[in-house]
């Protein structure tokens, strides 16, 4: 351990100390450290210790940052404290939010400094509080429900609990449940949903945010409304979320879900426009999409959605090869409606597109079409292809633009090939983001999701799945955008230098340090993103 790693655990034993709380060291023998800080009993890992290794990585696996200690807090309290003692320290000691370790580049490490693992607050403060996990609440001035919950709960645990509470869930989804909602919300966190309710981020009603000073701020749009929408898509850049207020909507009973292909790209494009277009009762409750190549076709895109008790003949693709694009939709219904659904879809099949004979349905329950992905996430975990990383890519690309896109990487960086994982392809409207969030999207009044969502398999035969295929292949995409001036946008961002982030801010570059200024002033909050080389121009000198 060098000499600056050593001053490092000095600093971290001192804050332990200011903090008043435990440390548990990978013996297990703990070491108790203070007490009086009244913070309620959170607890501290240092090196060696199993903790430390899992937050020194993340779900991409590209990148490996250890911190010298990783803090499980009972509540947000216990957040305040550790990070009002941190900005009080000499030089200041970096602290990172880590949910599940889904960032994909690194995002929530925080070498040499302290992770917050926030993923068991809740139940740590249930132990020892009996109504310490809110109900849903009917509030007649939003004409609806909502749920309070803790930032580091799972997707998966609050549309369980919502469930078993009133019969509902939340409005808007992400594709993948077990991901936490601060997590999800200091990016967007959208699906399918996104073209009618919006991201995540666009169906809050309050938050709890612990800035970088130790304030526990509560904020709305009423309140605080600059680290409100600030902290939305914020990156974790403003404070680290504590508590979500989410607006709920009764649920579904079961889902039709339903896939059909297309060859042209201008009429998939087109139908995929159409069908967002469309409100009320006379549309799709959910509208993506993906790109696949029909050579491998029914092995690869029908394993996915029929099992081999369901066989499907593709006769109708005989005479395609090369790229092909797949629309995917679902209708939502329950008993009341379960009478009328088919006709519903079918009037709305009728107005598109698709290559004849290409139409695929399953009914399904609603609870198990959203948490479809960890389906695949355990068989992928029984053949050891979890584990492995994942170089993705996801990008926000301007509809005008999206033609371009598909000649130049569909059909020319990737050359008709779609090796190494799914490629999401789908629109959203603009007008459902609400502007004063941080994230930042195309200035259309339409734009696309471009998900990338590959994984490098180590000793694959084919070396277009190697880590250094993908690599390269995500660069020259990023290459192309810039040289044909797609305008496209990085979503789960991960640029390298500074003045990358200002160009992916463009305008609102000020107003965001700005915030950053004002509510993180030592910049030490959530460094692995690598916005700020320092403290903000504003307060450099503070």
């Amino acid at each position: 351990m060098t000499w600056c790693s050593v001053f490092m655990v000095f600093l971290i034993y001192c804050l332990i100390l200011t903090v008043g709380l435990p440390v548990e060291p990978a013996d297990e023998v703990a070491m108790r450290l203070g007490g009086g800080g009244g913070v309620g009993g959170g607890r501290f890992s240092v090196q060696p210790s199993d903790d430390v290794v899992e937050a020194s990585r993340d779900f991409g696996g590209l990148k490996q940052g250890e911190p010298l200690a990783v803090f499980h807090p009972r509540g947000a309290g216990d957040v305040a404290a550790l990070v009002r003692a941190a900005y009080g320290s000499e030089r200041g000691i970096r602290v990172s939010a880590r949910g599940h370790g889904h960032s994909i580049s690194g995002q929530a490490q925080v070498p040499g400094g302290v992770v917050v693992d926030m993923s068991h607050g809740w139940r740590a403060e249930a132990a020892g509080r009996a109504a310490a996990r809110a109900l849903p609440v009917y509030s007649p001035a939003l004409g609806g429900h909502y749920i309070d919950v803790w930032g580091g709960e799972l997707w998966i645990d609050v549309l369980n609990w919502t469930l078993a509470h009133g019969e509902l869930a939340p409005r808007s989804w992400t594709d993948y449940l077990y991901l936490s909602v601060g997590g999800t919300l200091s990016n967007a966190g959208i699906s399918g949903q996104a073209f009618h309710h919006g991201p995540q981020i666009s169906n809050v009603y309050e938050l709890d945010v612990v800035t970088g000073k130790g304030e526990v701020v509560t904020c709305s749009e009423a309140i605080n409304p600059d680290l409100f929408f600030g902290a939305l898509g914020g990156l974790g850049q403003l404070g680290i979320i504590t508590r979500a207020r989410i607006a709920l909507e009764p649920a579904p009973h079961r889902v039709r879900w339903i896939r059909a292909l297309y060859s042209n790209f201008t009429e998939f494009t087109a139908d995929q426009e159409r069908l967002i277009s469309q409100h009320g009762g006379r549309r799709f409750d959910y509208v993506e999409g993906f790109v696949v190549a029909a050579e491998g076709l029914i092995n690869n895109w029908r394993s996915s959605f029929f099992s081999p008790q369901n066989p499907v003949k593709l006769s109708s693709l005989k005479h395609h090869s090369g790229v092909l694009y797949c629309l995917e939709v679902t209708k939502n219904y329950d008993d009341s409606t379960a009478g009328t659904v088919d006709q519903e879809v079918e009037v709305l099949l009728g107005e598109l597109s698709f290559i004849p004979g290409t139409v695929f349905t399953t009914d399904l329950p609603y609870v198990d079409f959203l948490d479809r992905v960890h389906k695949a996430e355990l068989k992928l975990r029984g053949k050891g292809m979890w584990e492995v990383p994942h170089p993705w890519l996801n990008l926000f690309v301007p509809a005008s633009r999206i033609a371009d896109f598909d000649r130049g990487v569909f059909r020319g960086v990737l050359g008709s090939r779609t090796a190494g994982g799914p490629i999401l392809i789908y629109p959203m409207n603009k007008q459902k983001w609400d502007p004063r969030s941080s994230v930042v999207t195309p200035e259309e009044d339409v734009f696309y999701l471009v998900a990338f969502l590959r994984s490098a398999v180590p000793g694959a035969a084919d070396p277009a799945q190697s880590l250094e295929s993908l690599a390269r292949q995500n660069q020259q995409i990023l290459d192309f955008c810039d040289e044909a001036g797609i305008g496209a946008k990085q979503y789960l961002p991960n640029h390298k230098a500074q003045r990358e982030w200002e160009a992916h801010f463009d305008g609102r570059w000020a107003r965001f340090a700005r915030l950053k200024a004002e509510f993180d002033p030592r910049a030490m909050l959530a460094t692995g993103q690598g916005i700020f080389d320092s403290p903000p121009p504003l307060l450099a000198d503070a």
